[in-house]
């Protein structure tokens, strides 16, 4: 289903990209600090982070290319069924725990974040930079949970391995580039 009127379903999230050019090139470029800049998070569990919440959302289309995605960099699929029924039984580093509670609470219900809630993802052996990237990841995948699920994006499992495809190889920059050309760092 699309919810925009000049695009037919079904629709995709690059045509959404393309509908808004200028702020979907710095979204992209965003992603790409984000997700693959220097961070005391591997690759791997930022892209964890990022299908988790996602899951938590409900939000089919970004949860699977999040989840293909993680799965390129070594997260096995079938993980995120465990995950979300119970982040404490589910066969996930011991230190990831912390933050995918953290990761649901901030999702859920964010005016209920504690000190404590931060303090555990500490405790586990985390830095604060960490910590600011896991609230970052979580407000980023919100947005675009929000964004995806608003405009009526959806896509069968093919579009989302592709879009994986495309996000483990030439990652959120090269997608800006590839759509919008140029650099927008450099802009």
């Amino acid at each position: 289903m699309s919810n925009l009127p000049s695009k037919p379903a079904p629709l995709t999230l690059l045509e959404v990209f393309k509908s808004n050019p200028e702020r979907a090139r710095w979204l992209l470029e965003y992603h790409e600090l984000v997700m693959r800049g220097p961070s005391p998070l591997t690759v791997a569990e930022r892209e964890l982070i990022f299908a988790y919440g996602s899951g938590v959302n409900e939000c089919g289309y970004c949860h699977g290319a999040h989840k293909f995605t993680a799965a390129a960099f070594g997260i096995p699929e079938g993980l995120f069924v465990d995950l979300l029924a119970d982040v404490d039984g589910a066969e996930v580093d011991p230190k990831m725990k912390p933050i995918l509670k953290f990761v649901r609470k901030l999702t859920e219900t964010p005016a209920r974040i504690t000190k404590a809630d931060a303090d555990a993802i500490y405790a586990a052996g985390w830095d604060e930079q960490a910590f600011l990237d896991v609230v970052t990841i979580t407000a980023l995948h919100n947005y675009m949970n929000r964004l995806v699920d608003g405009c009526g994006v959806a896509a069968g499992e093919d579009i989302l391995r592709e879009a994986a495809g495309r996000l483990s190889t030439i990652s959120y920059g090269g997608t800006a580039k590839r759509l919008f050309g140029g650099d927008a760092a450099a802009d």
